[in-house]
């Protein structure tokens, strides 16, 4: 795949769009213009991929919004999967080729170190990151702030942490300077959030 001026070029998007479309076997709710909460997992449970090359996750990700713009509105990443909500532009419904864009991305900048199954091996793919990922339409303001609220308390939730801004990968840090969240926040109305992104392990 060729790059230029540090953007992949357009034809090449577009050979990888048509290759990967085929793979997507299971139905999304695309909504033009919408706000979507995500869960993308590292392939590997109690890996630190994410974390360990935490700068990489960054630029991959910097570097696609260049070609397809969306707003992060909340973000954090642990070391094994990440949580984050997007806002897309009108008209566009399009994460899929986001998010294929930031795996792809994402393993080019990493050598291949890591552990391969048979399946894997197969298919010419890289063992970094599950195929599949959880995605949830937020349906309305209520909806919205419930998943920016799990999002940033996902780090205490699962161990890392005992206050959610004591984690350094989170956009929490954001809210904080900004004066919509103060520093000793902990946590809000989650209730709605069941079970998000609870991971499937894949070969």
């Amino acid at each position: 795949m060729e790059l230029r001026g540090g953007l992949l070029r357009e034809s090449a998007l577009h050979r990888l769009n048509h290759a990967h479309n085929a793979m997507s076997d299971f139905r999304r709710n695309f909504a033009p213009g919408g706000s979507f909460f995500f869960t993308v997992n590292a392939l590997e449970r109690r890996s630190d991929v994410l974390t360990r090359h935490i700068d990489a996750l960054r630029d991959s990700v910097r570097r696609v919004r260049q070609l397809y713009p969306f707003a992060i509105n909340a973000w954090v990443v642990l070391p094994d999967h990440l949580h984050c909500i997007w806002t897309l532009p009108p008209n566009d419904a399009d994460f899929a080729v986001r998010w294929r864009l930031i795996k792809l991305l994402f393993c080019k900048s990493l050598p291949k170190t890591e552990r391969l199954s048979r399946v894997r091996k197969r298919r010419a793919e890289r063992g970094l990151w599950q195929r599949r990922y959880c995605e949830h339409t937020l349906q309305d303001e209520a909806d919205f702030a419930a998943h920016v609220d799990y999002v940033h308390i996902n780090p205490v939730k699962h161990g890392w942490v005992k206050r959610a801004s004591d984690w350094p990968y989170s956009t929490l840090h954001r809210y904080i300077e900004r004066g919509v969240l103060p520093a000793n926040w902990t946590g809000g109305k989650i209730e709605s959030v069941i079970r998000a992104g609870e991971r499937v392990d894949e070969e």
